[in-house]
């Protein structure tokens, strides 16, 4: 590096005992010769690698519902492939993965656009409206969908637009949307059964995130959705650490 600031005649790098930062012909060098240095660092790593190993990097986009199936998956699909490194951005927004360049996304199929590769992750699964066996002793159980206009709802905020989101009950295919309300908004499911197990309202969860001593009520308005799917915008465009993940993911 000094060899190069000579040659160039300017430093680089603003260095001290504790940290390293361009400086502002540092940058310059950065932004012209940045994606060339690492395409090239990409086919060196590439070139090490045995026969049959992958290498590199998978960044991918995940809900927060998703975060406990993600849990169980990476840490067996490190001990398979030690040398993928994978990034998690944890959005609930619905974002473009071309355009933020992301690898591939998980979110629930009714989200993913036509165009994309889908790989299924998981079986279909309920949504529930749940509570506390504290607040319904309380508060009563609510019998039909337009009980719960008397009953606080820990309620759902898009992350999009940030409107407070309608509870979609459904039975015997007809879809019932509630508008409710209550005394905490949220995008974190993990937040709405955190808060529904301690009493302080109903929630509408996943159902695969309730655990006692919550108790589902409403069940026979429960809707199914088809489940979460791996995507991404096309097979010639999967590099071999992705290739790896999606293949794990499958058979897992």
């Amino acid at each position: 590096m000094r060899k190069l600031e000579a040659e160039i005649g300017e430093p680089l790098l603003r260095r001290t005992t504790r940290s390293l930062s361009l400086t502002d012909a540092g940058q310059r060098l950065f932004d012209s010769a940045g994606p060339a240095l690492g395409q090239a660092l990409t086919a060196l790593t590439q070139a090490s690698a045995r026969p049959g190993e992958a290498i590199g990097r998978v960044r991918l986009s995940v809900p927060s519902l998703a975060v406990p199936l993600l849990a169980g998956l990476l840490p067996k699909f490190h001990a398979l492939h030690p040398r993928v490194d994978l990034e998690m951005r944890v959005e609930d927004r619905l974002v473009d993965i071309v355009e933020g360049g992301i690898d591939a996304g998980i979110r629930l199929s009714e989200s993913i656009r036509r165009d994309m590769v889908q790989v299924r992750l998981t079986g279909s699964f309920r949504f529930v409206v749940v509570g506390a066996p504290a607040y319904l002793k309380k508060r009563g159980v609510p019998q039909k969908p337009r009980d719960l206009a008397e009953h606080d709802c820990i309620c759902t905020r898009s992350s999009t637009n940030f409107s407070l989101q309608p509870w979609d009950l459904e039975r015997n295919g007809r879809v019932t949307r509630v508008a409710v309300r209550g005394p905490v908004a949220t995008n974190n499911g993990e937040l709405m059964v955190a808060l529904a197990r301690e009493g302080l309202g109903l929630a509408y969860v996943s159902e695969e995130t309730v655990r006692p001593p919550l108790r589902v009520v409403l069940e026979e308005w429960a809707p199914r959705v088809p489940g979460f799917f791996l995507y991404f915008p096309s097979r010639a465009q999967v590099s071999p650490a992705l290739r790896a993940f999606v293949d794990f993911a499958r058979k897992r």
